[in-house]
């Protein structure tokens, strides 16, 4: 029995309907690309987190303490974007602003990148402190040069380092390592200038490291960048690319023991300049003493 040949009128349907879909496709390509070209990358989101430290003391319950991380400010950061960034953050009215690296990528001309860092993180203004630490595209171009700049824009130097704050003859350390991936971090360092009393906060650039340094059972609190989130996170897949020393704890909350460790997604992108379900993000962390808890009960 011979097969009848399909009909011309069905064939045609189901190739419009193809190209239909195919247009729909594209379109939806065109529109996600535009998307994490030019609307995410600006989209910033202040994460705003409220968290208990064992040891920290009533004197600074309440305390605010601002994270600002990979601004990479020559790769894909606009002047504007900057600005606004830091005004963004002065905003918050913070005790500490603390900067965990990757301030620039790998200029071509590092004097320039270095002028412009300057400029624009002198208006940075905290409390007590404005504090940094380097990143591994810091270390990579020219670390001298990045540091130059932060300290011309009177940022504080944390790399393996401890800087303590009072309050009322209590006191909080906030302590920072220099760059892990570099091999520069020195954890000893700082464990020997930490006094015994008193809560801790540790900043350093790569993630990773957070298992080790919380294993000391010195820090309350520790923060990271790097990662960027993956600055492309897929539906069920997550991101699919995160680089060294970001992939076991890439975002988001973490906790070792009584210490939190915290990685925020970062400001500013590396390779291509996308971000995707990662948006910017500047975190205001707000501390409180388990001491002021337990005296309001009472």
């Amino acid at each position: 029995m011979r097969r009848r040949p399909a009909r011309p009128e069905r064939s045609r349907h189901w190739t419009r309907w193809a190209r239909r879909l195919g247009w729909l496709l594209l379109l939806l390509a065109c529109l996600g690309g535009i998307y994490s070209w030019q609307i995410e990358p600006r989209w910033l989101e202040i994460v705003r987190i409220e968290l208990e430290l064992p040891h920290l003391a009533p004197a600074f319950d309440g305390f605010k303490l601002v994270q600002l991380s990979d601004l990479h400010i020559d790769s894909g950061m606009p002047p504007a974007r900057l600005t606004r960034i830091v005004r963004l953050a002065n905003r918050e009215q913070a005790d500490v602003i603390a900067l965990t690296g990757d301030f620039v990528t790998a200029p071509n001309d590092p004097a320039q990148s270095t002028a412009r860092l300057t400029a624009a993180l002198e208006p940075l203004q905290a409390q007590e402190l404005v504090a940094y630490v380097l990143g591994n595209h810091d270390c990579e171009s020219r670390p001298e040069l990045v540091q130059q700049a932060l300290d011309a824009a009177g940022i504080a130097d944390l790399n393996n380092a401890v800087r303590t704050l009072r309050r009322d003859g209590e006191s909080l350390h906030m302590a920072g390592l220099d760059d892990i991936w570099a091999g520069r971090d020195r954890l000893d360092r700082v464990l020997a200038a930490l006094p015994v009393d008193g809560a801790a906060i540790l900043l350093f650039h790569e993630p990773d490291f957070a298992d080790r340094s919380a294993a000391t059972g010195r820090f309350d609190l520790q923060l990271a960048g790097h990662s960027h989130g993956g600055q492309v996170r897929l539906p069920l897949i997550g991101p699919p690319f995160l680089p060294p020393y970001g992939r076991e704890y890439p975002l988001g909350r973490y906790q070792f023991g009584d210490t939190i460790h915290y990685t925020n997604r970062g400001l500013g992108m590396t390779i291509l300049p996308i971000r995707w379900r990662s948006r910017p993000e500047i975190t205001v962390f707000t501390l409180r003493s388990p001491l002021s808890r337990d005296q309001d009960s009472d």
